[in-house]
């Protein structure tokens, strides 16, 4: 059986339920993609198949961050401490632990079963079936983003594929905080400049603070070809961070990053959060610290469209941005 990120992340959502780990019909509630991964056999009795699961876990939980490696030992009952027979109180419990609401807890135990699928995996994502309606995608993005100038620079080099024949024109987005007097950005604030790889046909505000951009390609792009471009991007930002958040799959994104003197005392890399949740500094990252240059690289592999990955840092004036 073909075991995809999703179909495991999604059966360990459902054997967090009641007792956990600890459910006494274990054996019936572990699904295919369980099984597969943590080889049960069919000779296996509940004790086996609890074994099997919890010593596969806890391998995989030591190389999460540390509120994550505790929530997801919570939430499936392996946490010695957190062996409640329901649900709703171990996320109490982990809620009081992290001194957290409820809300963030449960954030965090989706972040950290979806990052335990990834690891089970082997970090490599199934192969997606055919999308009709996906023209395109990133088969590598790499962003330089210089903080020591007056006006924030951004400089993006990406290769893409198609996906479909035909291919022309491509959709991208860069998204703004607001900071004029009504809370919207502006499309005057943003200057971009494409130094290879084709032509800007189209420049829009597709929201308060998304501007989109269309950029024709130097020729027709049949499946499975690649393109290159280098765009730069000019503009005073607002949040304290920059992150990608992808419309269509992206396969590796580097995000490098020059901090003015002195550099940020906290910088966080942030990996598949929820937009809104990249400014908020109760969504933990693993710590980064800047080097003699004032400089910090993450790099992320298989990004899923929607959710954001990139790095924020603590500052008195507030920066930031996002790329799609």
């Amino acid at each position: 059986m073909t075991v995809s990120v999703a179909d495991l992340s999604g059966e360990l959502r459902l054997l967090r339920r009641g007792r956990g780990i600890a459910a006494p019909q274990l054996r019936e509630r572990a699904g295919p993609a369980l099984q597969t991964t943590f080889r049960i056999s069919e000779g296996d009795d509940n004790a086996e198949v609890r074994r099997k699961i919890t010593e596969g876990l806890l391998t995989l939980a030591r190389t999460l961050p540390k509120d994550l490696h505790l929530a997801v030992l919570a939430a499936l009952a392996i946490h010695e401490e957190a062996g409640h027979p329901f649900y709703q109180d171990r996320v109490r419990w982990l809620a009081h632990t992290l001194d957290r609401d409820d809300r963030t807890a449960r954030r965090r135990i989706d972040e950290g079963m979806d990052q335990l699928a990834v690891l089970a995996l082997g970090g490599v994502r199934s192969p997606e079936p055919e999308q009709p309606g996906r023209l395109w995608h990133t088969e590598e993005l790499r962003v330089m983003v210089a903080l020591d100038q007056p006006t924030p620079e951004t400089f993006e080099f990406r290769r893409i594929v198609a996906d479909t024949d035909h291919t022309s024109e491509l959709d991208l987005a860069l998204t703004l905080g607001a900071h004029g007097r009504d809370g919207r950005s502006s499309g005057s604030d943003l200057r971009v400049d494409v130094f290879y790889g084709g032509v800007l046909t189209a420049r829009a505000m597709e929201s308060s603070e998304r501007i989109g951009l269309g950029l024709r390609l130097p020729k027709q792009l049949s499946r499975g070809d690649r393109h290159e471009f280098a765009l730069r991007f000019r503009a005073p930002f607002r949040y304290s961070h920059f992150v990608c958040v992808p419309r269509h799959p992206v396969d590796l994104f580097i995000l490098h990053l020059r901090f003015a003197s002195p550099a940020p005392v906290r910088v966080s890399r942030l990996e598949r959060v929820f937009q809104d949740d990249a400014r908020d500094t109760e969504v933990l990252g693993t710590q980064l610290t800047p080097d003699a240059s004032g400089e910090v690289q993450a790099e992320f592999r298989h990004l899923t469209p929607g959710f954001a990955y990139g790095i924020r840092w603590s500052a008195t004036s507030s920066t930031g941005a996002q790329t799609h």
